[in-house]
């Protein structure tokens, strides 16, 4: 457990140092607001163990693991106001504490700075790498919240349907985690497959 304290600390500095805020206040304060609500980490965490399993110097996939922490916390604030929900981590949810119209463009400049995070590695090559990476979980996080929501007005939900749902939802998030970490690593393309489908498995099961 030690290494997993070491990259949870490693990517909790660099949050604290790297915050949103800057003006205008009301659009950004809002994102440091959801971000230093206390919660796992996991999902930076996987971006750098994917990486450190490769290489020693796993702060490379800092910026990645950030992008990921953004984007994870982004899907949050939205999916907090589909579901009307008033609490995330014991805390307001951000659409109760500001209002719904501040939450839907906070998230969204989320979204961008979370991509914008990844367009900063000075490699064109890789840029490319991790944006293919990235995208295509970000499609099924939102095919995935969609199932979930097309399912509340239905009762015929069967196990397969379900289990895609959850994969897109929840575990394809993880397993692009790992999957960019290990890139950056510097992984070959079976080692970062084998990895992707490890953390798929591990986030349907979480």
């Amino acid at each position: 457990m030690a290494f997993l304290n070491k990259y949870h600390s490693l990517f909790t500095e660099y949050l604290h140092a790297n915050p949103m805020s800057r003006a205008p206040v009301n659009l950004y304060e809002p994102a440091d607001y959801i971000l230093s609500l206390s919660g796992k980490r996991l999902r930076p965490v996987f971006v750098l163990i994917g990486c450190g399993l490769y290489d020693n110097q796993p702060e490379k996939a800092l910026k990645s693991s950030l992008a990921i922490e953004v984007f994870h916390n982004f899907t949050l604030l939205h999916d907090d106001i589909m579901d009307r929900a008033e609490v995330r981590r014991g805390k307001p949810t951000v659409h109760v504490k500001y209002n719904q119209n501040t939450a839907i463009l906070t998230g969204d400049v989320m979204m961008i700075q979370a991509y914008q995070y990844l367009l900063d590695y000075q490699d064109p090559i890789l840029v490319t790498k991790l944006l293919d990476i990235f995208n295509k979980m970000a499609f099924e996080v939102c095919e995935g919240q969609q199932m979930d929501m097309d399912f509340e007005s239905r009762n015929d939900v069967n196990i397969d349907e379900y289990m895609k749902m959850i994969t897109f939802k929840t575990s394809v998030l993880l397993a692009a985690s790992i999957h960019l970490g290990a890139l950056i690593g510097g992984a070959t393309d079976t080692d970062q497959q084998h990895l992707y489908e490890f953390a798929k498995n591990f986030g349907i099961a979480f």
